[in-house]
């Protein structure tokens, strides 16, 4: 069987989203563009929820990259009822979201979750969501800021020795913000390491020692090529796929 060649750059995965009227999967440019700006090679996941095809794709991966979504993780696979504010939810996209984070843990794989990536990463380490802040958190920031999407909206405040703090270099940050939904109970293995001025958890990353995983509800994509966080949070994904030796 050929390999999938890189060129000696670390090869990343980013998983697709599914438009339910047209029945296309697509993404939107900014994932793979900043993939490829810090020195990778992005490869787009088509969403097939078939196990032994995901696991041949996986393995020959450097790190992946959950992306955002249009949609909303299935309440049912965190336990819970659907709320009357809840999005659409896109099966496909859950069901091999999850397949890819379950060969991702098993080979301990460089991950970025963002926006929905890091609420199914949370749903599957056995987490829950809230299902809409307006009408579930009193006092809420307005977290969907609408256009310009690129403009800082809210601060964050980091957790002090976070992975995070180490990319940001101070104890606060501003970002944007485009979801309607956040993590409630956090999953196993998961801290919080950045909160919202609301309380709303805005970061997590996986407590085990040498594993890079980070989880971040605002989208660093967007704003990668003038936003130093994000510029950094990039290049330190692609560093940790580039010296990874997990296949």
């Amino acid at each position: 069987m050929a390999e999938i060649q890189s060129g000696g750059k670390p090869l990343i995965g980013i998983t697709m989203r599914h438009e339910l009227e047209t029945e296309r999967f697509y993404l939107a440019r900014h994932y793979g563009e900043a993939v490829a700006g810090a020195g990778g090679v992005p490869l787009h996941i088509p969403l097939i929820p078939d196990q032994g095809l995901i696991r041949a794709l996986v393995e020959r991966l450097d790190g992946v990259l959950l992306p955002g979504s249009a949609s909303d993780v299935d309440p049912l696979r965190y336990g819970r009822e659907p709320h009357t504010n809840l999005g659409q939810v896109h099966p496909l996209k859950d069901e091999t979201d999850l397949l890819v984070l379950k060969e991702v843990e098993e080979r301990r794989l460089p991950l970025l979750a963002i926006c929905f990536g890091m609420q199914v990463w949370n749903v599957h380490r056995g987490g829950s969501l809230i299902q809409d802040i307006n009408s579930q958190v009193p006092k809420a920031l307005k977290h969907e800021q609408g256009a310009p999407r690129e403009r800082h909206s809210h601060h964050i405040n980091i957790r002090p020795e976070s992975l995070l703090e180490g990319l940001s270099g101070e104890a606060s940050a501003l970002v944007n913000s485009h979801h309607h939904q956040a993590l409630e109970q956090i999953g196993e293995g998961l801290q919080a390491s950045a909160w919202s001025p609301d309380g709303l958890v805005e970061a997590v990353e996986d407590m085990r020692d040498g594993r890079w995983a980070l989880g971040v509800q605002w989208h660093p994509e967007i704003g990668w090529e003038r936003d130093r966080l994000s510029a950094r949070i990039f290049k330190s994904f692609l560093n940790a796929a580039s010296s990874a030796d997990v296949r």
